[in-house]
């Protein structure tokens, strides 16, 4: 099979070959532990452990133009300023990926000033397609990978507002002002559909992807009530005419314990779910017994690479194993930090593949890989 078919056979539970392999990247700061632990910077993961290819259409549904960053002040360790988003926080001069700004003010609080973001939101905007879209449409046309249509945290509803607002200011928003809240779910969902419409005119596309990081470690950030009467129906709109244009496959990003949102993800068109972050609860095994048709990625708890090669292979004899009843693709439930030994990355990438061999295009094996 090619990568494109065994992607959607995979996600529409039908029969495959083998597992696509691929899986989450290290961070900047994981790879700099690793030069010192003998990667060389040369290697690259996707042709050492031969990743699957896929590829995003690169489409930008952010806001344009987007915010001058201006300094406010800077003592030479921490600096304020406002970014792009016109949000101002206080973060590290010398800023890490194991660091997050402090954000304490956001350019949305009120209906005046969501009339002038919604100025930066022009759907039809050339300059939200690649300068090279042309070309990449004549690629596309011959392709055999998967093609997702991702635009990032702008591609969603609570995230975006969110980002607008701050979590506060979103999250009290639903109880001060319901209309304004109606007001830009509904512009979200209008905005979406005319950034993708030509898109998809144009290019056969196999994934749509939403992302909304709308929960944390115990619970969602709303309630499912609150979801349904704000979210549900946007959520069917996108879904509906993403679906409607021939995309068989919607995903969904989110971290965090995600469980009071599935079966409202589900009802909104949603199809396949990604990372399941163990550490917030969350067990691949549990949602495939709860939700035997919904698509799943992620769910391998990416501490163990941190621990053993014994907790490695646990790990994977815990969740490789539900790969085989279709639906799975199994990767580490998020990026990969620091404390992550490039040996022991190595290992997992090797056992996965074991794995991947053994299992096939079905059939749950009795045991793991290299057992008698």
């Amino acid at each position: 099979m090619t990568p494109r078919e065994r992607y959607l056979a995979v996600y529409k539970f039908e029969k495959f070959d083998r597992i696509p392999m691929t899986d989450w990247g290290p961070w900047a700061s994981t790879l700099e532990q690793w030069k010192a632990q003998g990667w060389d910077g040369k290697e690259s993961f996707a042709e050492t452990y031969r990743f699957d290819p896929i590829e995003q259409t690169g489409l930008d549904f952010a806001m344009l133009p987007r915010f001058e960053r201006r300094l406010v002040e800077d003592d030479g360790r921490v600096r304020l300023l406002y970014d792009e988003r016109g949000v101002l926080c206080r973060e590290l001069v010398e800023r890490t990926d194991t660091s997050m700004p402090h954000w304490l003010d956001f350019p949305v609080k009120d209906r005046a000033s969501w009339e002038q973001m919604k100025k930066r939101y022009d759907p039809h905007d050339l300059a939200r397609y690649p300068a090279d879209w042309e070309e990449r449409k004549r690629r596309w046309a011959a392709r055999d990978y998967p093609l997702q249509l991702y635009g990032g945290r702008d591609t969603g509803f609570f995230g975006p507002v969110r980002g607008w607002m701050g979590a506060e200011g979103a999250m009290t928003c639903f109880y001060d002002d319901p209309d304004l809240m109606h007001e830009m779910m509904d512009f979200l969902a209008d905005f979406t559909i005319e950034v993708i419409r030509k898109c998809l005119d144009e290019v056969q596309v196999d994934a749509f992807v939403y992302w909304e990081d709308m929960a944390f470690k115990t619970s969602s950030l709303i309630s499912p009530r609150m979801f349904r009467e704000f979210m549900l129906k946007p959520y069917q709109r996108v879904s509906d005419f993403v679906h409607g244009r021939g995309v068989p496959l919607t995903l969904m990003d989110s971290d965090g314990h995600i469980s009071d949102l599935i079966p409202l993800w589900i009802e909104g068109g949603v199809d396949v779910i990604y990372p399941f972050e163990v550490n917030s609860g969350m067990d691949v095994r549990e949602v495939r017994k709860q939700y035997p048709r919904l698509g799943m990625s992620g769910g391998i708890d990416k501490r163990a690479l941190a621990q053993s090669r014994s907790a490695i292979d646990a790990e994977l004899a815990a969740k490789m194993p539900v790969t085989a009843q279709g639906g799975y693709l199994p990767t580490v439930d998020h990026a990969l930090p620091p404390d992550i030994p490039l040996a022991n990355f190595r290992y997992y990438m090797e056992r996965k593949w074991e794995w991947v061999e053994r299992i096939g295009g079905g059939g749950e094996p009795q045991r793991a890989p290299g057992e008698v």
